[in-house]
């Protein structure tokens, strides 16, 4: 198929402007892609859709006969190799897919962690004997596979991992000890993802098979949410593991289970958009024929402002999750058919930053529209009958998967910071830059489109680029430990690229279509500025606050509001009103 390409490095949005050239936005998708958005929508509502109570109170065997039916519509192997009865497909593909079955709550959890994490090791790591055996079956749904890495003691700390694999006298086997906890699909699952050390160093990662000896399963879970999906504990005694069952290399395991998670999180942050959607969409609905004061809430100009807030919120992820799935294509577009196991790592690893941005800022987002759902829906909310309290129930649980969003939040300065190290990125020029423009007196005034939220882009990363610099020189080589100041930094960078990725996702289609056509997209990511501004502001404030002390600290936050003062914008009011009727015009996510 046609593959979409880019020259993006990672990291890159934090201290250079975005080349249009390198957006990928929804509008771009091409006949395939929107091919795969109907196939997905349509299996997601025809064929999961009228049994998600039945899912619910954990019939798994349908869950099992909905995923070999995905199978059969070539769901399941969109991020499979044609040669290995897959479909071979893009990562815009695997981001629509991944959307389409968020909606649906459990189902969607069992599916995106079987086409993810636990297929992907396979496919990029796996032998060619192991890609024969296991990939077709993965891909049709006649296998189940889980993933497993959490322990008791072993949670974002995965490589403090105690399960160990020792060789058996004869060579054939590895014989595997430890539990696995907290893994999604146990119940129904055909083979395991498995980490473990060799010897009780080396960390390792291995396929195992249900009916391997020694594997056993503890008692389902009793959850708040996502009740669909299932969630055991893996229990390994002497398990048997044949030894061509070794994932990549011994001691490289790290190589597969941090980077595979890295689209793990991207995956996430798609099966947020598709929950955050749908319950969008169920909100419209219900606010149009919800009456008080004899006429509909959705009249009123507070439910107006929460709607405009809600689809500003779903712009800026969709618009930042299909960037990155066009990045993360062009990273590993090539690689389905290479060996190449440290390449394959680089690769996968390379936008680890934009990944982790698209599950903190899309899990919070999903958290945010399903909280508001919930309100607008009344005590009806509160009410199973709705669906919104199951939305709300099964909502929370993404800011813990996949690594909490704290941890997240981390990642992406840090691996700023560790290119700069390594000098990969001359980060010294780039906030000397930005010192010397902030000082400069500028105005947003100008003839070209969107100049105002063009020129707060550029605002905003000027400050992430000044805080950066705050933090480095008062903490050197000690920064990773000052974990307040790295997460108000991060907070800046999200926005950062959120803003970026909503207001060139609309200028595009702006020069493309002009301005009359494409209001409803101008209006959410003018939106989305003005939401973005005034937390970069006050993450700047705590950031400075805490890591400067004596009479530093007010130039430095004047130096910021300065910069900010001139980005203002008016008649936000008429600007949401806008927004919440086109939506109530729709009575979907429409853009």
């Amino acid at each position: 198929m046609e593959k979409t390409k880019n020259k993006c490095k990672g990291n890159s949005f934090l201290y250079a402007p975005l080349v249009m050239d390198n957006l990928f936005t929804p509008e771009d998708f091409n006949e395939e892609h929107k091919m795969i958005v109907k196939t997905a929508g349509q299996f997601a509502e025809k064929e999961v859709s009228p049994f998600i109570e039945e899912i619910e109170n954990q019939n798994f065997k349908k869950v099992v006969e909905l995923l070999k039916k995905a199978g059969t519509l070539g769901l399941l192997g969109h991020s499979v190799p044609e040669n290995y009865g897959g479909l071979g497909l893009d990562k815009i593909s695997k981001g629509i897919v991944g959307e389409a079955v968020g909606a649906t709550g459990g189902y969607g959890v069992a599916h995106s962690n079987h086409t993810c994490i636990a297929t992907l090791p396979i496919t990029y790591f796996g032998t060619d004997e192991q890609k024969k055996k296991y990939l077709p079956k993965l891909a049709s749904g006649d296998y189940i596979g889980a993933y497993c890495l959490t322990e008791p003691e072993a949670g974002s700390d995965a490589l403090s991992a105690r399960t160990t694999a020792v060789l058996n006298k004869k060579g054939t086997h590895y014989l595997l000890n430890g539990t696995k906890i907290y893994i999604t699909n146990a119940e129904f699952s055909d083979i395991f993802i498995v980490y473990a050390k060799v010897d009780g160093k080396q960390f390792t990662a291995f396929i195992v098979e249900k009916n391997f000896p020694g594997l056993s399963l503890g008692t389902e879970e009793k959850k708040m949410g996502i009740k669909g999906s299932s969630t055991r504990s893996v229990i390994f005694e002497d398990c048997e593991v044949p030894v061509e069952n070794v994932l990549g290399e011994i001691g490289k395991g790290h190589v597969i289970a941090l980077n595979v998670l890295n689209l793990g999180r991207f995956n996430l942050g798609s099966a947020c958009l598709g929950g955050a959607k749908k319950a969008f969409e169920q909100t419209l609905n219900f606010v149009k024929v919800r009456k008080q004061f004899k006429k509909s809430i959705s009249d009123f100009g507070a439910t107006k402002e929460k709607l405009a807030s809600m689809a500003s919120a779903l712009y800026a992820a969709e618009s930042l999750q299909y960037r990155t799935a066009s990045l993360l294509e062009g990273a590993l577009g090539d690689l389905y058919q290479s060996n190449d196991y440290r390449l394959i790592g680089q690769s996968l690893s390379e936008f680890a930053a934009e990944c982790a941005v698209c599950k903190v800022f899309s899990s919070e987002m999903l958290d945010f529209t399903v909280d508001e759902a919930l309100q607008l829906h009344g005590g009806a909310g509160f009410i199973k009958e709705y669906k919104i309290e199951r939305m709300y129930r099964d909502a929370r649980i993404n800011r813990i998967f996949e690594g909490t969003n704290e941890i997240n939040r981390l990642l992406i300065p840090l691996s700023l910071f560790k290119k700069a190290a390594k000098g990969m990125i001359p980060l010294e020029e780039y906030i000397q830059d930005a010192i010397l423009e902030l000082k400069m007196k500028r105005t947003a005034d100008g003839a070209e489109e969107m100049a105002r939220e063009q020129a707060a882009v550029a605002s905003i990363r000027r400050i992430f680029l000044y805080c950066a610099g705050i933090l480095y020189q008062r903490f050197g080589a000690d920064l990773s430990e000052e974990q307040e100041a790295l997460m108000a930094l991060s907070n800046i960078g999200i926005q950062l690229y959120a803003a970026e990725s909503s207001v060139y996702r609309s200028l595009k289609a702006i020069e493309k279509n002009g301005l009359e056509k494409e209001q409803v997209k101008y209006d959410l990511s003018a939106s989305i500025v003005d939401e973005a501004l005034r937390k970069v502001e006050g993450y700047a404030r705590k950031l400075i606050s805490g890591a400067v002390s004596g009479k530093e600290v007010l130039p430095m936050i004047q130096l910021i509001i300065t910069e900010l003062s001139s980005l203002s914008a008016s008649g936000t009011t008429l600007r949401n009103r806008r927004i919440a009727d086109a939506f109530l015009l729709t009575e979907r996510y429409l853009v």
